[in-house]
């Protein structure tokens, strides 16, 4: 579609009522899923609701799996039992976990309950496994031979069936244990009787099942291949996870990295209802509210120096500032580092010391300057000599605590995107308010 998603919005916020149902129509046809699922999650909950009415029922489980969880809910809260049913008649198992848990219970149970053997059990196979391993996700849809099958019968396989990322099959034995992986490219060229055992790639890879979301994305990202097989403790054949998985694994992790800067979920929605909202957001305002606190009592501390003093007063926010941007761009690099598992005892002393010499570097320039500035603002050069020595302290003492902090949390099991620019706001303020009031006090009274 050549309009940009807001020129959309637009579109449909100008329109008359009677104008949007064909508008819609249009659009249902324009765009994908996704698309239309950031559409509805971008309209207000009442014109959502009224607007998903539009939405072809054949389209409507699709959309629903694209959309976010907190979104997905306002339209299932909808609609009626005898809707939701019918909307979900048709729900496979790995549709069904996706969509779980906006549902309640009586419906997941009336769905399992409509569908066959094979689905129900890779439903609870799925459940045994938690939402952050690759073996709830498991892709069922692959190409799999026995371990004693011939090239031809791969042959076969492969005219009559060739799902979307396959560039290879996977073999099993009586067991149902993984045996290998051929690339499908490797058997045009090879003869009919030739057993597939013979064409096993002995470098191709395979996941656990318990391996984490992000660690099986990378893997797959990394190997060359378009999919990988996953297996369970046993060694059994589960199913596999595509390039297409992977990404999407990648993109809900940014997002998620992104969206808890700010203390929030991923699955946060654009228009919640404002006390849901409100309730989620009052935690982190109240954590930053005791932050703010400590660093106002620690500038209460020098009460008198500034009473006597005013410059100091006129030159805190610098000295702040300077430590919390230097501070943020370690923490940042540190973050991304261990979400890569580049981070290790190794390197962690190499990585230290580079920071320590980049803030030791730019403390000294940054102090100088600064110093100048003051000391002809205020005609004082001890008042330059101060700020120029906190500045420098500061930056030090950010640079250290953006390689520590995450550390510390990733340790504790504490996601440091969530909760380290808190935590390194606290450290900047508080260092850089001692430092500067502290020489202060003792240089300029």
């Amino acid at each position: 579609m050549s309009e940009e998603l807001n020129q959309v919005i637009d579109r449909l916020h100008q329109a008359e009522e009677h104008e949007k149902h064909a508008l819609m129509a249009v659009l249902v046809e324009e765009l994908d899923n996704l698309q239309l699922a950031r559409l509805l999650e971008a309209l207000p909950l009442e014109e959502r609701v009224r607007r998903w009415e539009d939405v072809p029922i054949e389209h409507g489980t699709e959309v629903l799996l694209e959309m976010r969880a907190d979104a997905r809910s306002s339209i299932l809260e909808a609609l009626s039992a005898e809707e939701t049913d019918q909307l979900l008649a048709d729900l496979d198992a790995e549709e069904l976990l996706g969509l779980a848990e906006s549902l309640p219970e009586r419906v997941v149970d009336n769905t399992l309950s409509r569908m066959d053997a094979e689905q129900r059990e890779f439903f609870e196979r799925a459940n045994q496994y938690s939402e952050d391993q690759i073996g709830r996700w498991v892709d069922h849809d692959l190409l799999m031979l026995p371990a004693n099958a011939r090239v031809q019968d791969a042959d076969r396989l492969l005219r009559r069936n060739l799902p979307p990322y396959t560039d290879s099959l996977f073999l099993f034995d009586r067991s149902g244990r993984y045996s290998g992986t051929i690339r499908t490219a490797r058997l045009y060229t090879q003869p009919g009787h030739l057993p597939l055992s013979s064409q096993v790639d002995e470098e191709a890879e395979h996941l656990d099942a318990e391996t984490e979301l992000s660690v099986a994305a990378d893997t797959l990202l990394q190997c060359g291949w378009v999919a990988l097989p996953i297996t369970d403790e046993q060694g059994r054949l589960l199913g596999r996870v595509t390039l297409q998985d992977a990404m999407e694994i990648q993109r809900k992790g940014y997002e998620s990295q992104l969206m808890a800067h700010a203390g929030m979920g991923e699955e946060e929605d654009l228009f919640a209802p404002v006390m849901r909202s409100s309730r989620r957001r009052a935690t982190w305002l109240g954590i930053n509210l005791l932050t703010a606190f400590l660093a106002s009592w620690t500038i209460g501390l020098f009460e008198a120096t500034l009473e006597q003093v005013v410059a100091l007063a006129v030159l805190m926010p610098v000295v702040a500032s300077m430590g919390g941007i230097a501070g943020s761009q370690t923490l940042t690099l540190m973050i991304r580092g261990l979400a890569l598992k580049q981070v290790s005892r190794g390197n962690l002393g190499s990585l230290l010391s580079k920071e320590l010499r980049i803030a030791g570097v730019n403390g000294v320039i940054w102090a100088l300057i600064i110093a100048a500035v003051a000391a002809a603002w205020f005609s004082s050069p001890t008042l330059g000599m101060v700020i120029a020595a906190a500045i420098a302290v500061n930056i030090l003492a950010a640079a250290l605590s953006g390689v520590l902090i995450p550390l510390v949390l990733d340790h504790y099991n504490i996601d440091p995107a969530l909760s380290g620019s808190v935590i390194l706001t606290t450290v900047t303020d508080v260092v850089g308010f001692v430092s500067f009031l502290g020489l202060g006090a003792l240089l300029l009274l």
